[in-house]
């Protein structure tokens, strides 16, 4: 009988370093067996003691490989041609990426079959493996980097008399049913791998810069330092009332509190990008990574609904104090704008969510419906219908009427069609 290897049979003359490698090579792709006491030729050359090599092979099965593959596997001794040799069979895991117990979860752990050989996993593969077997969302997903650290968040626990011992990580859903740190854990992590980055403009265009900054570390970090410094640019202007002066900011503290959470609590940390906040000398934008929620629309978020794409983020935040529930942040931003000629837009994208604060205006004068639209037009050189129902507040035919008002009016203009319509200002040439 000859032997040969392939994707699914590996041949060992005598157990080595490598066997735990095959066994998760095999574990990770399609399965095999493994042969110890052939050689590399196909030759049977035996083995004198089995059993002491059974299980040895056990032990490194039960102690040297992550997750426990006991159950995915088979040892056992066959004889060929009057020699003892023993038969390893590994199946697909159903926990994959299984790995070297002193690795971890990285390339230098997690080895795959290709061909004839196994090699160390890429950390995309690891991703691809994580995401399949996993199958949650991810901040629910085991993490690649298992070395954390929780500095900042304990002290933000601390402070609001919230326990972040280990059982309460598993309770949050910072450690999973396998004793492995999730993505959650690793987004409150001191080793964060994502970041916000803020850049302040000249003027209302991205021509010049005239400031930036990236914030890392745990998100709870990125978003008390990222909230501090877009507020260095939220100048104070004073008016008088009688003899008294009043102080206004030139965007809503509230909003751009609840702005900058929204991008941190919704954004999809599966894309590698940073959250951005531009800030122009007449808005600030939030540009989130990630469009909204499968099966949820503008107008659904815009009515109160709410679908987190990261559950378990959204409910420490709870937890934290950071959000006071699910769905109000929309509403929070929209209120601080009450009586405002210029009002927050929301504009989601296949991989994007951003937030428009207009600053604001010290003039209370309520302005009409017409009023609100021009000052949008002239702010941002365009209008949808959509942006419309949110400005005026109206739903969907009474805005059109009003739009088809204004052009009858020549005030604006009708450009594209479909999914493309938008208004402008009716030239004046």
């Amino acid at each position: 009988m000859k032997f040969k290897e392939s994707n699914t049979v590996e041949l060992k003359e005598i157990i080595n370093n490598d066997f735990k490698k095959e066994i998760i090579a095999f574990a990770n792709t399609d399965g095999g067996e493994i042969y110890v006491g052939i050689n590399k030729y196909g030759e049977i050359v035996g083995i004198n003691d089995t059993d002491t090599e059974m299980q040895k092979i056990g032990n490194m099965i039960r102690n040297g490989i992550k997750p426990d593959l006991t159950n995915y596997t088979t040892i056992e001794e066959i004889s060929i041609d009057g020699k003892s040799i023993i038969k390893v069979t590994v199946l697909t895991g159903q926990k994959r990426p299984y790995h070297l117990s002193d690795k971890g979860l990285k390339p230098s752990g997690v080895f795959v079959r290709h061909g004839v050989s196994s090699v160390p996993a890429t950390e995309d593969a690891i991703r691809t493996m994580l995401k399949e077997t996993d199958g949650t969302t991810f901040d629910k997903s085991r993490c690649i980097n298992q070395e954390l650290s929780f500095d900042y968040a304990k002290k933000y626990f601390d402070k609001e008399k919230l326990s972040f011992k280990e059982n309460n990580m598993r309770t949050l859903g910072l450690i999973d049913s396998d004793g492995y740190y999730t993505n959650a854990a690793m987004l409150l992590s001191d080793q964060c791998e994502h970041s916000i980055r803020c850049a302040i403009y000249a003027d209302t265009t991205k021509l010049t810069f005239k400031a930036r900054k990236e914030f890392n570390g745990s998100i709870l970090k990125q978003l008390d330092e990222a909230y501090e410094y877009v507020n260095l640019s939220n100048n104070q202007n004073s008016t008088f009332e009688g003899l008294l002066r009043v102080e206004h900011p030139d965007y809503p503290e509230d909003a751009i509190r609840e702005a900058l959470l929204n991008a941190v609590v919704h954004r999809d940390y599966d894309y590698s990008g940073s959250i951005l906040i531009n800030i122009f000398t007449d808005r600030i934008e939030f540009v989130s990574i990630g469009g909204l929620v499968k099966g949820i629309t503008l107008k659904d978020i815009m009515a109160g609904v709410s679908q987190p794409r990261n559950t378990v983020i959204a409910a420490i935040f709870y937890r934290l104090h950071l959000i006071e529930s699910y769905g109000t942040g929309i509403q929070r931003i929209l209120e601080n704008y009450s009586n405002q000629p210029l009002q927050p837009m929301f504009n989601p994208a296949p991989s994007s969510f951003v937030v428009v604060l207009p600053k604001l205006s010290n003039n209370n004068k309520e302005l009409s419906d017409e009023e609100k639209i021009l000052e949008h037009i002239k702010t941002h050189g365009s209008i949808s219908r959509q942006e419309a129902e949110v400005i005026i507040n109206n739903t969907k035919y009474p805005t059109l009427n009003r739009l088809n008002a204004m052009i009858k009016d020549n005030q604006i203009v009708k450009k594209g069609s479909a999914r493309n319509t938008r208004y402008e200002l009716k030239s004046t040439k």
